[in-house]
């Protein structure tokens, strides 16, 4: 209240005029603010979460409406980003970040291998032995004998040589680099990798056969040691099933794709590992297929993170081929 309102006497002093202009301040007062039951009416209406909006559930012919609440109105639509894809990848590989060996050892421990073991053993120990015999032919029992001696060296040269070579805190050197516990079974991992593995090589060796019509010699030459005796299908099963699938795999999964796998995403690793795997055995014909199994046989052991799913897989596959090999 204004000082010249609070006595009655100034008013009575200023007259009638006051009072008049009084009036019309209470009437200024009463137009310029709104009564209070209007104001929470406007705040209701401005603070009102907003209706339901109906969407066709069958098109718009239909009358049939479902009601998406505000809260999931946004998440109807979802666009995969280079994170999420990213993140599928890296979810996929069960491997660890560290290895057992150094990330500078990896190409120079591959060229020792391969050619203080794998070339000298595998392509030219059965020279050896045929010169120690005096035989210029080795018979397929003699051979077969041979080269699962061969085989069985080379897969302790190479231990040793992996043993010697990785880092102190990893000595003696285990092949299991599953960083997820629970979850990813080993053996559901060879068994699948079995099935697609079966289905794509029986496809490509069908085509293979169609398009080039070309004649395998090296199913003559095992078809040959199987026939000639008890003593050759038993340790062609040993050479084939066993020891070749452990020797492989620790040189070219176990070694190679876990070394390379924290220097890039996993699919390069294994694209590589398979090259190398192909080129490995010194077949240009069967170079696609070999390429093919590397694959298959690198993306068991990532999702697994167990080498014994590749183990599995690669033996299951080796001993089919000698099924199919004896009987046809």
């Amino acid at each position: 209240i204004k000082p010249e309102y609070r006595s009655k006497s100034n008013c009575q002093k200023q007259g009638t005029g006051r009072g008049a202009k009084r009036k019309e301040d209470r009437q200024l007062k009463n137009t310029e603010w709104p009564s209070m039951p209007l104001i929470c009416a406007y705040y209701q209406y401005l603070s009102a979460k907003p209706a339901p909006i109906p969407i066709p559930k069958y098109g718009l012919q239909r009358s049939t409406f479902i009601h998406i609440k505000p809260k999931h109105r946004f998440k109807l639509c979802h666009c995969s980003s280079n994170e999420d894809q990213q993140q599928t990848l890296v979810g996929f590989s069960a491997l660890n970040s560290e290895p057992p060996w150094e990330g500078g050892s990896v190409w120079s421990n591959m060229a020792l291998y391969f050619f203080s073991l794998h070339v000298p053993m595998s392509f030219g120990g059965l020279s050896v032995v045929a010169q120690m015999l005096n035989q210029p032919n080795l018979e397929p029992q003699t051979k077969v004998v041979a080269t699962l001696v061969i085989q069985t060296l080379e897969l302790f040269g190479t231990l040793l040589l992996l043993q010697f070579t990785a880092r102190p805190q990893y000595k003696p050197v285990g092949f299991k680099f599953n960083k997820i516990r629970g979850g990813r079974n080993w053996v559901f991992a060879a068994l699948l990798g079995f099935v697609i593995l079966v289905a794509v090589i029986f496809l490509t060796s069908f085509l293979a056969d169609r398009l080039f019509e070309r004649e395998g010699v090296n199913n003559r030459v095992v078809k040959e040691i199987l026939l000639s005796g008890s003593i050759s299908q038993t340790a062609c099963t040993f050479v084939y099933c066993i020891v070749a699938p452990l020797l492989e795999e620790i040189i070219y999964r176990g070694f190679l794709l876990t070394s390379l796998t924290p220097a890039m995403q996993w699919p390069q690793a294994v694209i590589i590992s398979s090259v190398i795997f192909s080129a490995s055995h010194l077949s240009a014909d069967n170079f696609v297929q070999l390429f093919i199994i590397g694959g298959v046989l690198g993306c068991s052991y990532c999702w697994s993170g167990d080498l014994r799913s590749s183990i599995l897989l690669h033996s299951l596959y080796n001993a089919l081929t000698l099924l199919i090999t004896y009987f046809a």
